[in-house]
């Protein structure tokens, strides 16, 4: 090997290692998620992510805890999505994260058609705080069902030499997974989106008035997306599926603690699934995902 290609290599492994410690540093239900991925789907799904953690942090989090003002993280974020896109193009960035995004985006046909609704959507957050009908299903495309179809595109072409695509079946469950894990998290941060933030998602909907109805039509909307989405798990490669279901069953467990708590509650309380619960949930998917996997189990 040549000294170029070793630093490259050297570069890729070294992004590759900074996307997932981004990751591992957040979500614990994610990170068990991934750890159920196989092989270069991991790597890659981790790399999505610990790009779109990172404008998070620009548009919710690090950026203004650290005083930077309104206007300057505006500018931040626009950065950073013209550094994403420049690396898209060359297949390089001096940001690890960024390059390791762009690594998994150019193995597997993440382009901008999937990037730029998402930076949209998190420019929206820094002057939108009240949602119409359409403004909503916008920004829920931009910030969730567009990830889903980059994880799609990750899952798909699997160990692949070239990008693979999805079928549109498996496209319409990508997007409607993460729609309703978008919806779940904006019931789960009601007090933080409305108190903090100044931010109200669903349209029409006051979060200081929330009522039982209200919680109910919402939790009949996502279980739909969910059931939607849980239909086209078995037709994913065998190296993702255990991931997506166990993340799956995890929020229609979320959905249904959020059915058993008062909505007055919602503006108080964070509902959360237990570790012992989640460990059982990846087990149960395993089980039926990978029976195989299990010494004596089969699928029925």
């Amino acid at each position: 090997m040549s000294g170029r290609r070793g630093a490259a290599a050297a570069l890729d492994r070294a992004a590759e290692a900074a996307a997932s410690t981004v990751i591992s540093r957040y979500s614990t239900s994610f990170g068990l998620a991934t750890q159920l991925l196989r092989g270069v789907v991991r790597t890659r799904t981790r790399s999505v992510y610990a790009l779109v953690r990172v404008a998070d942090e620009i548009v919710d989090g690090a950026a203004a805890e650290h005083a930077v003002a309104p206007a300057r993280i505006a500018e931040l974020l626009d950065d950073y999505e013209r550094r994403t896109e420049q690396a898209l193009e060359l297949g390089f960035s001096t940001d690890l994260v960024i390059h390791a995004f762009a690594l998994a985006a150019r193995a597997t046909g993440i382009g901008t058609d999937l990037t730029r609704p998402f930076f949209a959507s998190m420019r929206a957050d820094l002057d939108v705080s009240r949602h119409t009908d359409e403004s909503f299903a916008t920004y829920v495309h931009g910030s969730a069902e567009v990830i889903g179809l980059m994880c799609l595109r990750i899952f798909a072409t699997d160990r692949s030499p070239r990008p693979v695509e999805p079928s549109p079946e498996l496209a319409d469950g990508a997007q409607r997974l993460g729609a309703a894990f978008q919806k779940v998290n904006f019931l789960r941060d009601l007090a933080a989106d409305a108190g903090e933030r100044g931010r109200a998602y669903f349209p029409g909907i006051d979060p200081g008035a929330l009522t039982d109805a209200d919680r109910e039509r919402l939790l009949d909307d996502i279980d739909d997306d969910l059931a939607a989405a849980r239909r086209v798990i078995p037709a994913l490669p065998a190296s993702s599926r255990v991931a997506v279901r166990t993340a799956h069953d995890l929020f229609a467990e979320l959905s249904r603690c959020l059915r058993a708590t008062r909505a007055s509650d919602l503006m108080t309380t964070r509902v959360r699934v237990g570790n012992t619960r989640k460990l059982l949930l990846a087990a149960q998917a395993l089980g039926t995902e990978a029976p195989g996997l299990i010494p004596g189990r089969t699928r029925p």
